[in-house]
């Protein structure tokens, strides 16, 4: 993969984010021995996930929402990732689309730390070692990018969630990008595609935007340090952020959008991506690693 800018299809989005977008190998990173400490301890939580998985069914619908938050904001603490939440709206609690810019696969760890939502995820993710597990047994819905004829069945699939008063997370990016724009190189971030959004149109949801957003410490500027871009291996962004010192992702969330029963798809996505806040400062309290806004 290189960093120039390479050419976009409507079916598959191609970033002009690179390798020339990352931070050096190791730069301003922790220790090998904090390094393994956070690696031995994922595994641990990802085992701890898979043991939960036979009984999850007893627990109910709060005891499983409750399970899943402990779980992901058990994988951000052991990774040493701190959460931030803030924005003018509220997450809901069912029965609706939230969508999201896409840097990392620590977003969807950050958006289960909040909501107990399903997930829209490319069908590879389901060939994850212990992630992809987890991914498929918490009813995420994949999507085959290399067969475009599948995408209204896709659609369908969400929008009957959405009608059974699930949460479902969708990224209508439609692939990842390094989240801070680079002067003369990349914009940090793509459009939202319409695709998804006609999934709430048939569902009459609320769809609720979500800005995510990384930054290593106090640092404003952001960084792209979690980024999982373009033909890296998984293992090649996890061990970029094992080594991260002081990682912190935001979430904003926005107020709602309705959209009508003639409301359109496309127009939709801007409105969506024109509403998505600004990641948010740290404020208010930190519980189990999470900073909770006031409006979260």
């Amino acid at each position: 993969m290189s960093g120039g800018r390479r050419s976009d299809t409507f079916w598959q989005p191609r970033p002009d984010c690179g390798p020339d977008c990352l931070p050096p190998a190791g730069a301003g990173g922790v220790g090998p021995v904090r390094r393994a400490l956070r690696f031995a301890g994922l595994l641990g939580v990802l085992v701890l996930g898979l043991g939960l998985l036979p009984v999850l069914p007893l627990a109910g619908a709060a005891g499983r929402a409750a399970v899943g938050r402990r779980w992901a904001r058990g994988v951000l603490r052991v990774l040493g990732v701190r959460l931030v939440a803030g924005g003018a709206g509220r997450l809901p609690r069912r029965g609706a689309l939230l969508v999201a810019n896409h840097t990392s696969w620590l977003d969807i760890v950050a958006v289960l730390a909040l909501a107990p939502t399903r997930m829209l995820a490319k069908r590879e993710v389901r060939g994850w070692p212990l992630f992809g597990w987890l991914a498929a047994a918490g009813g995420t819905i994949f999507i085959d990018r290399s067969r475009p004829r599948a995408l209204p069945g896709t659609v369908r699939e969400v929008a009957a969630a959405l009608r059974s008063g699930a949460l479902v997370t969708v990224f209508p990016e439609g692939t990842t990008w390094c989240g801070v724009p680079r002067a003369g190189r990349c914009g940090g971030s793509g459009r939202f595609r319409p695709a998804m959004f006609q999934a709430a149109v048939e569902a009459g949801a609320a769809v609720v935007p979500l800005a995510l957003g990384y930054r290593a410490g106090d640092d404003p500027r952001g960084t792209t340090a979690a980024a999982f871009l373009g033909e890296e291996s998984l293992y090649d962004s996890l061990r970029r952020v094992l080594a991260i010192r002081d990682l912190v992702v935001s979430v904003g969330v926005a107020p709602p959008l309705y959209p009508g029963p003639a409301a359109d798809r496309r127009n939709l996505a801007r409105l969506a991506q024109l509403a998505t806040p600004r990641p948010a400062p740290p404020r208010v309290r930190a519980d189990h690693g999470v900073a909770v806004g006031t409006n979260a």
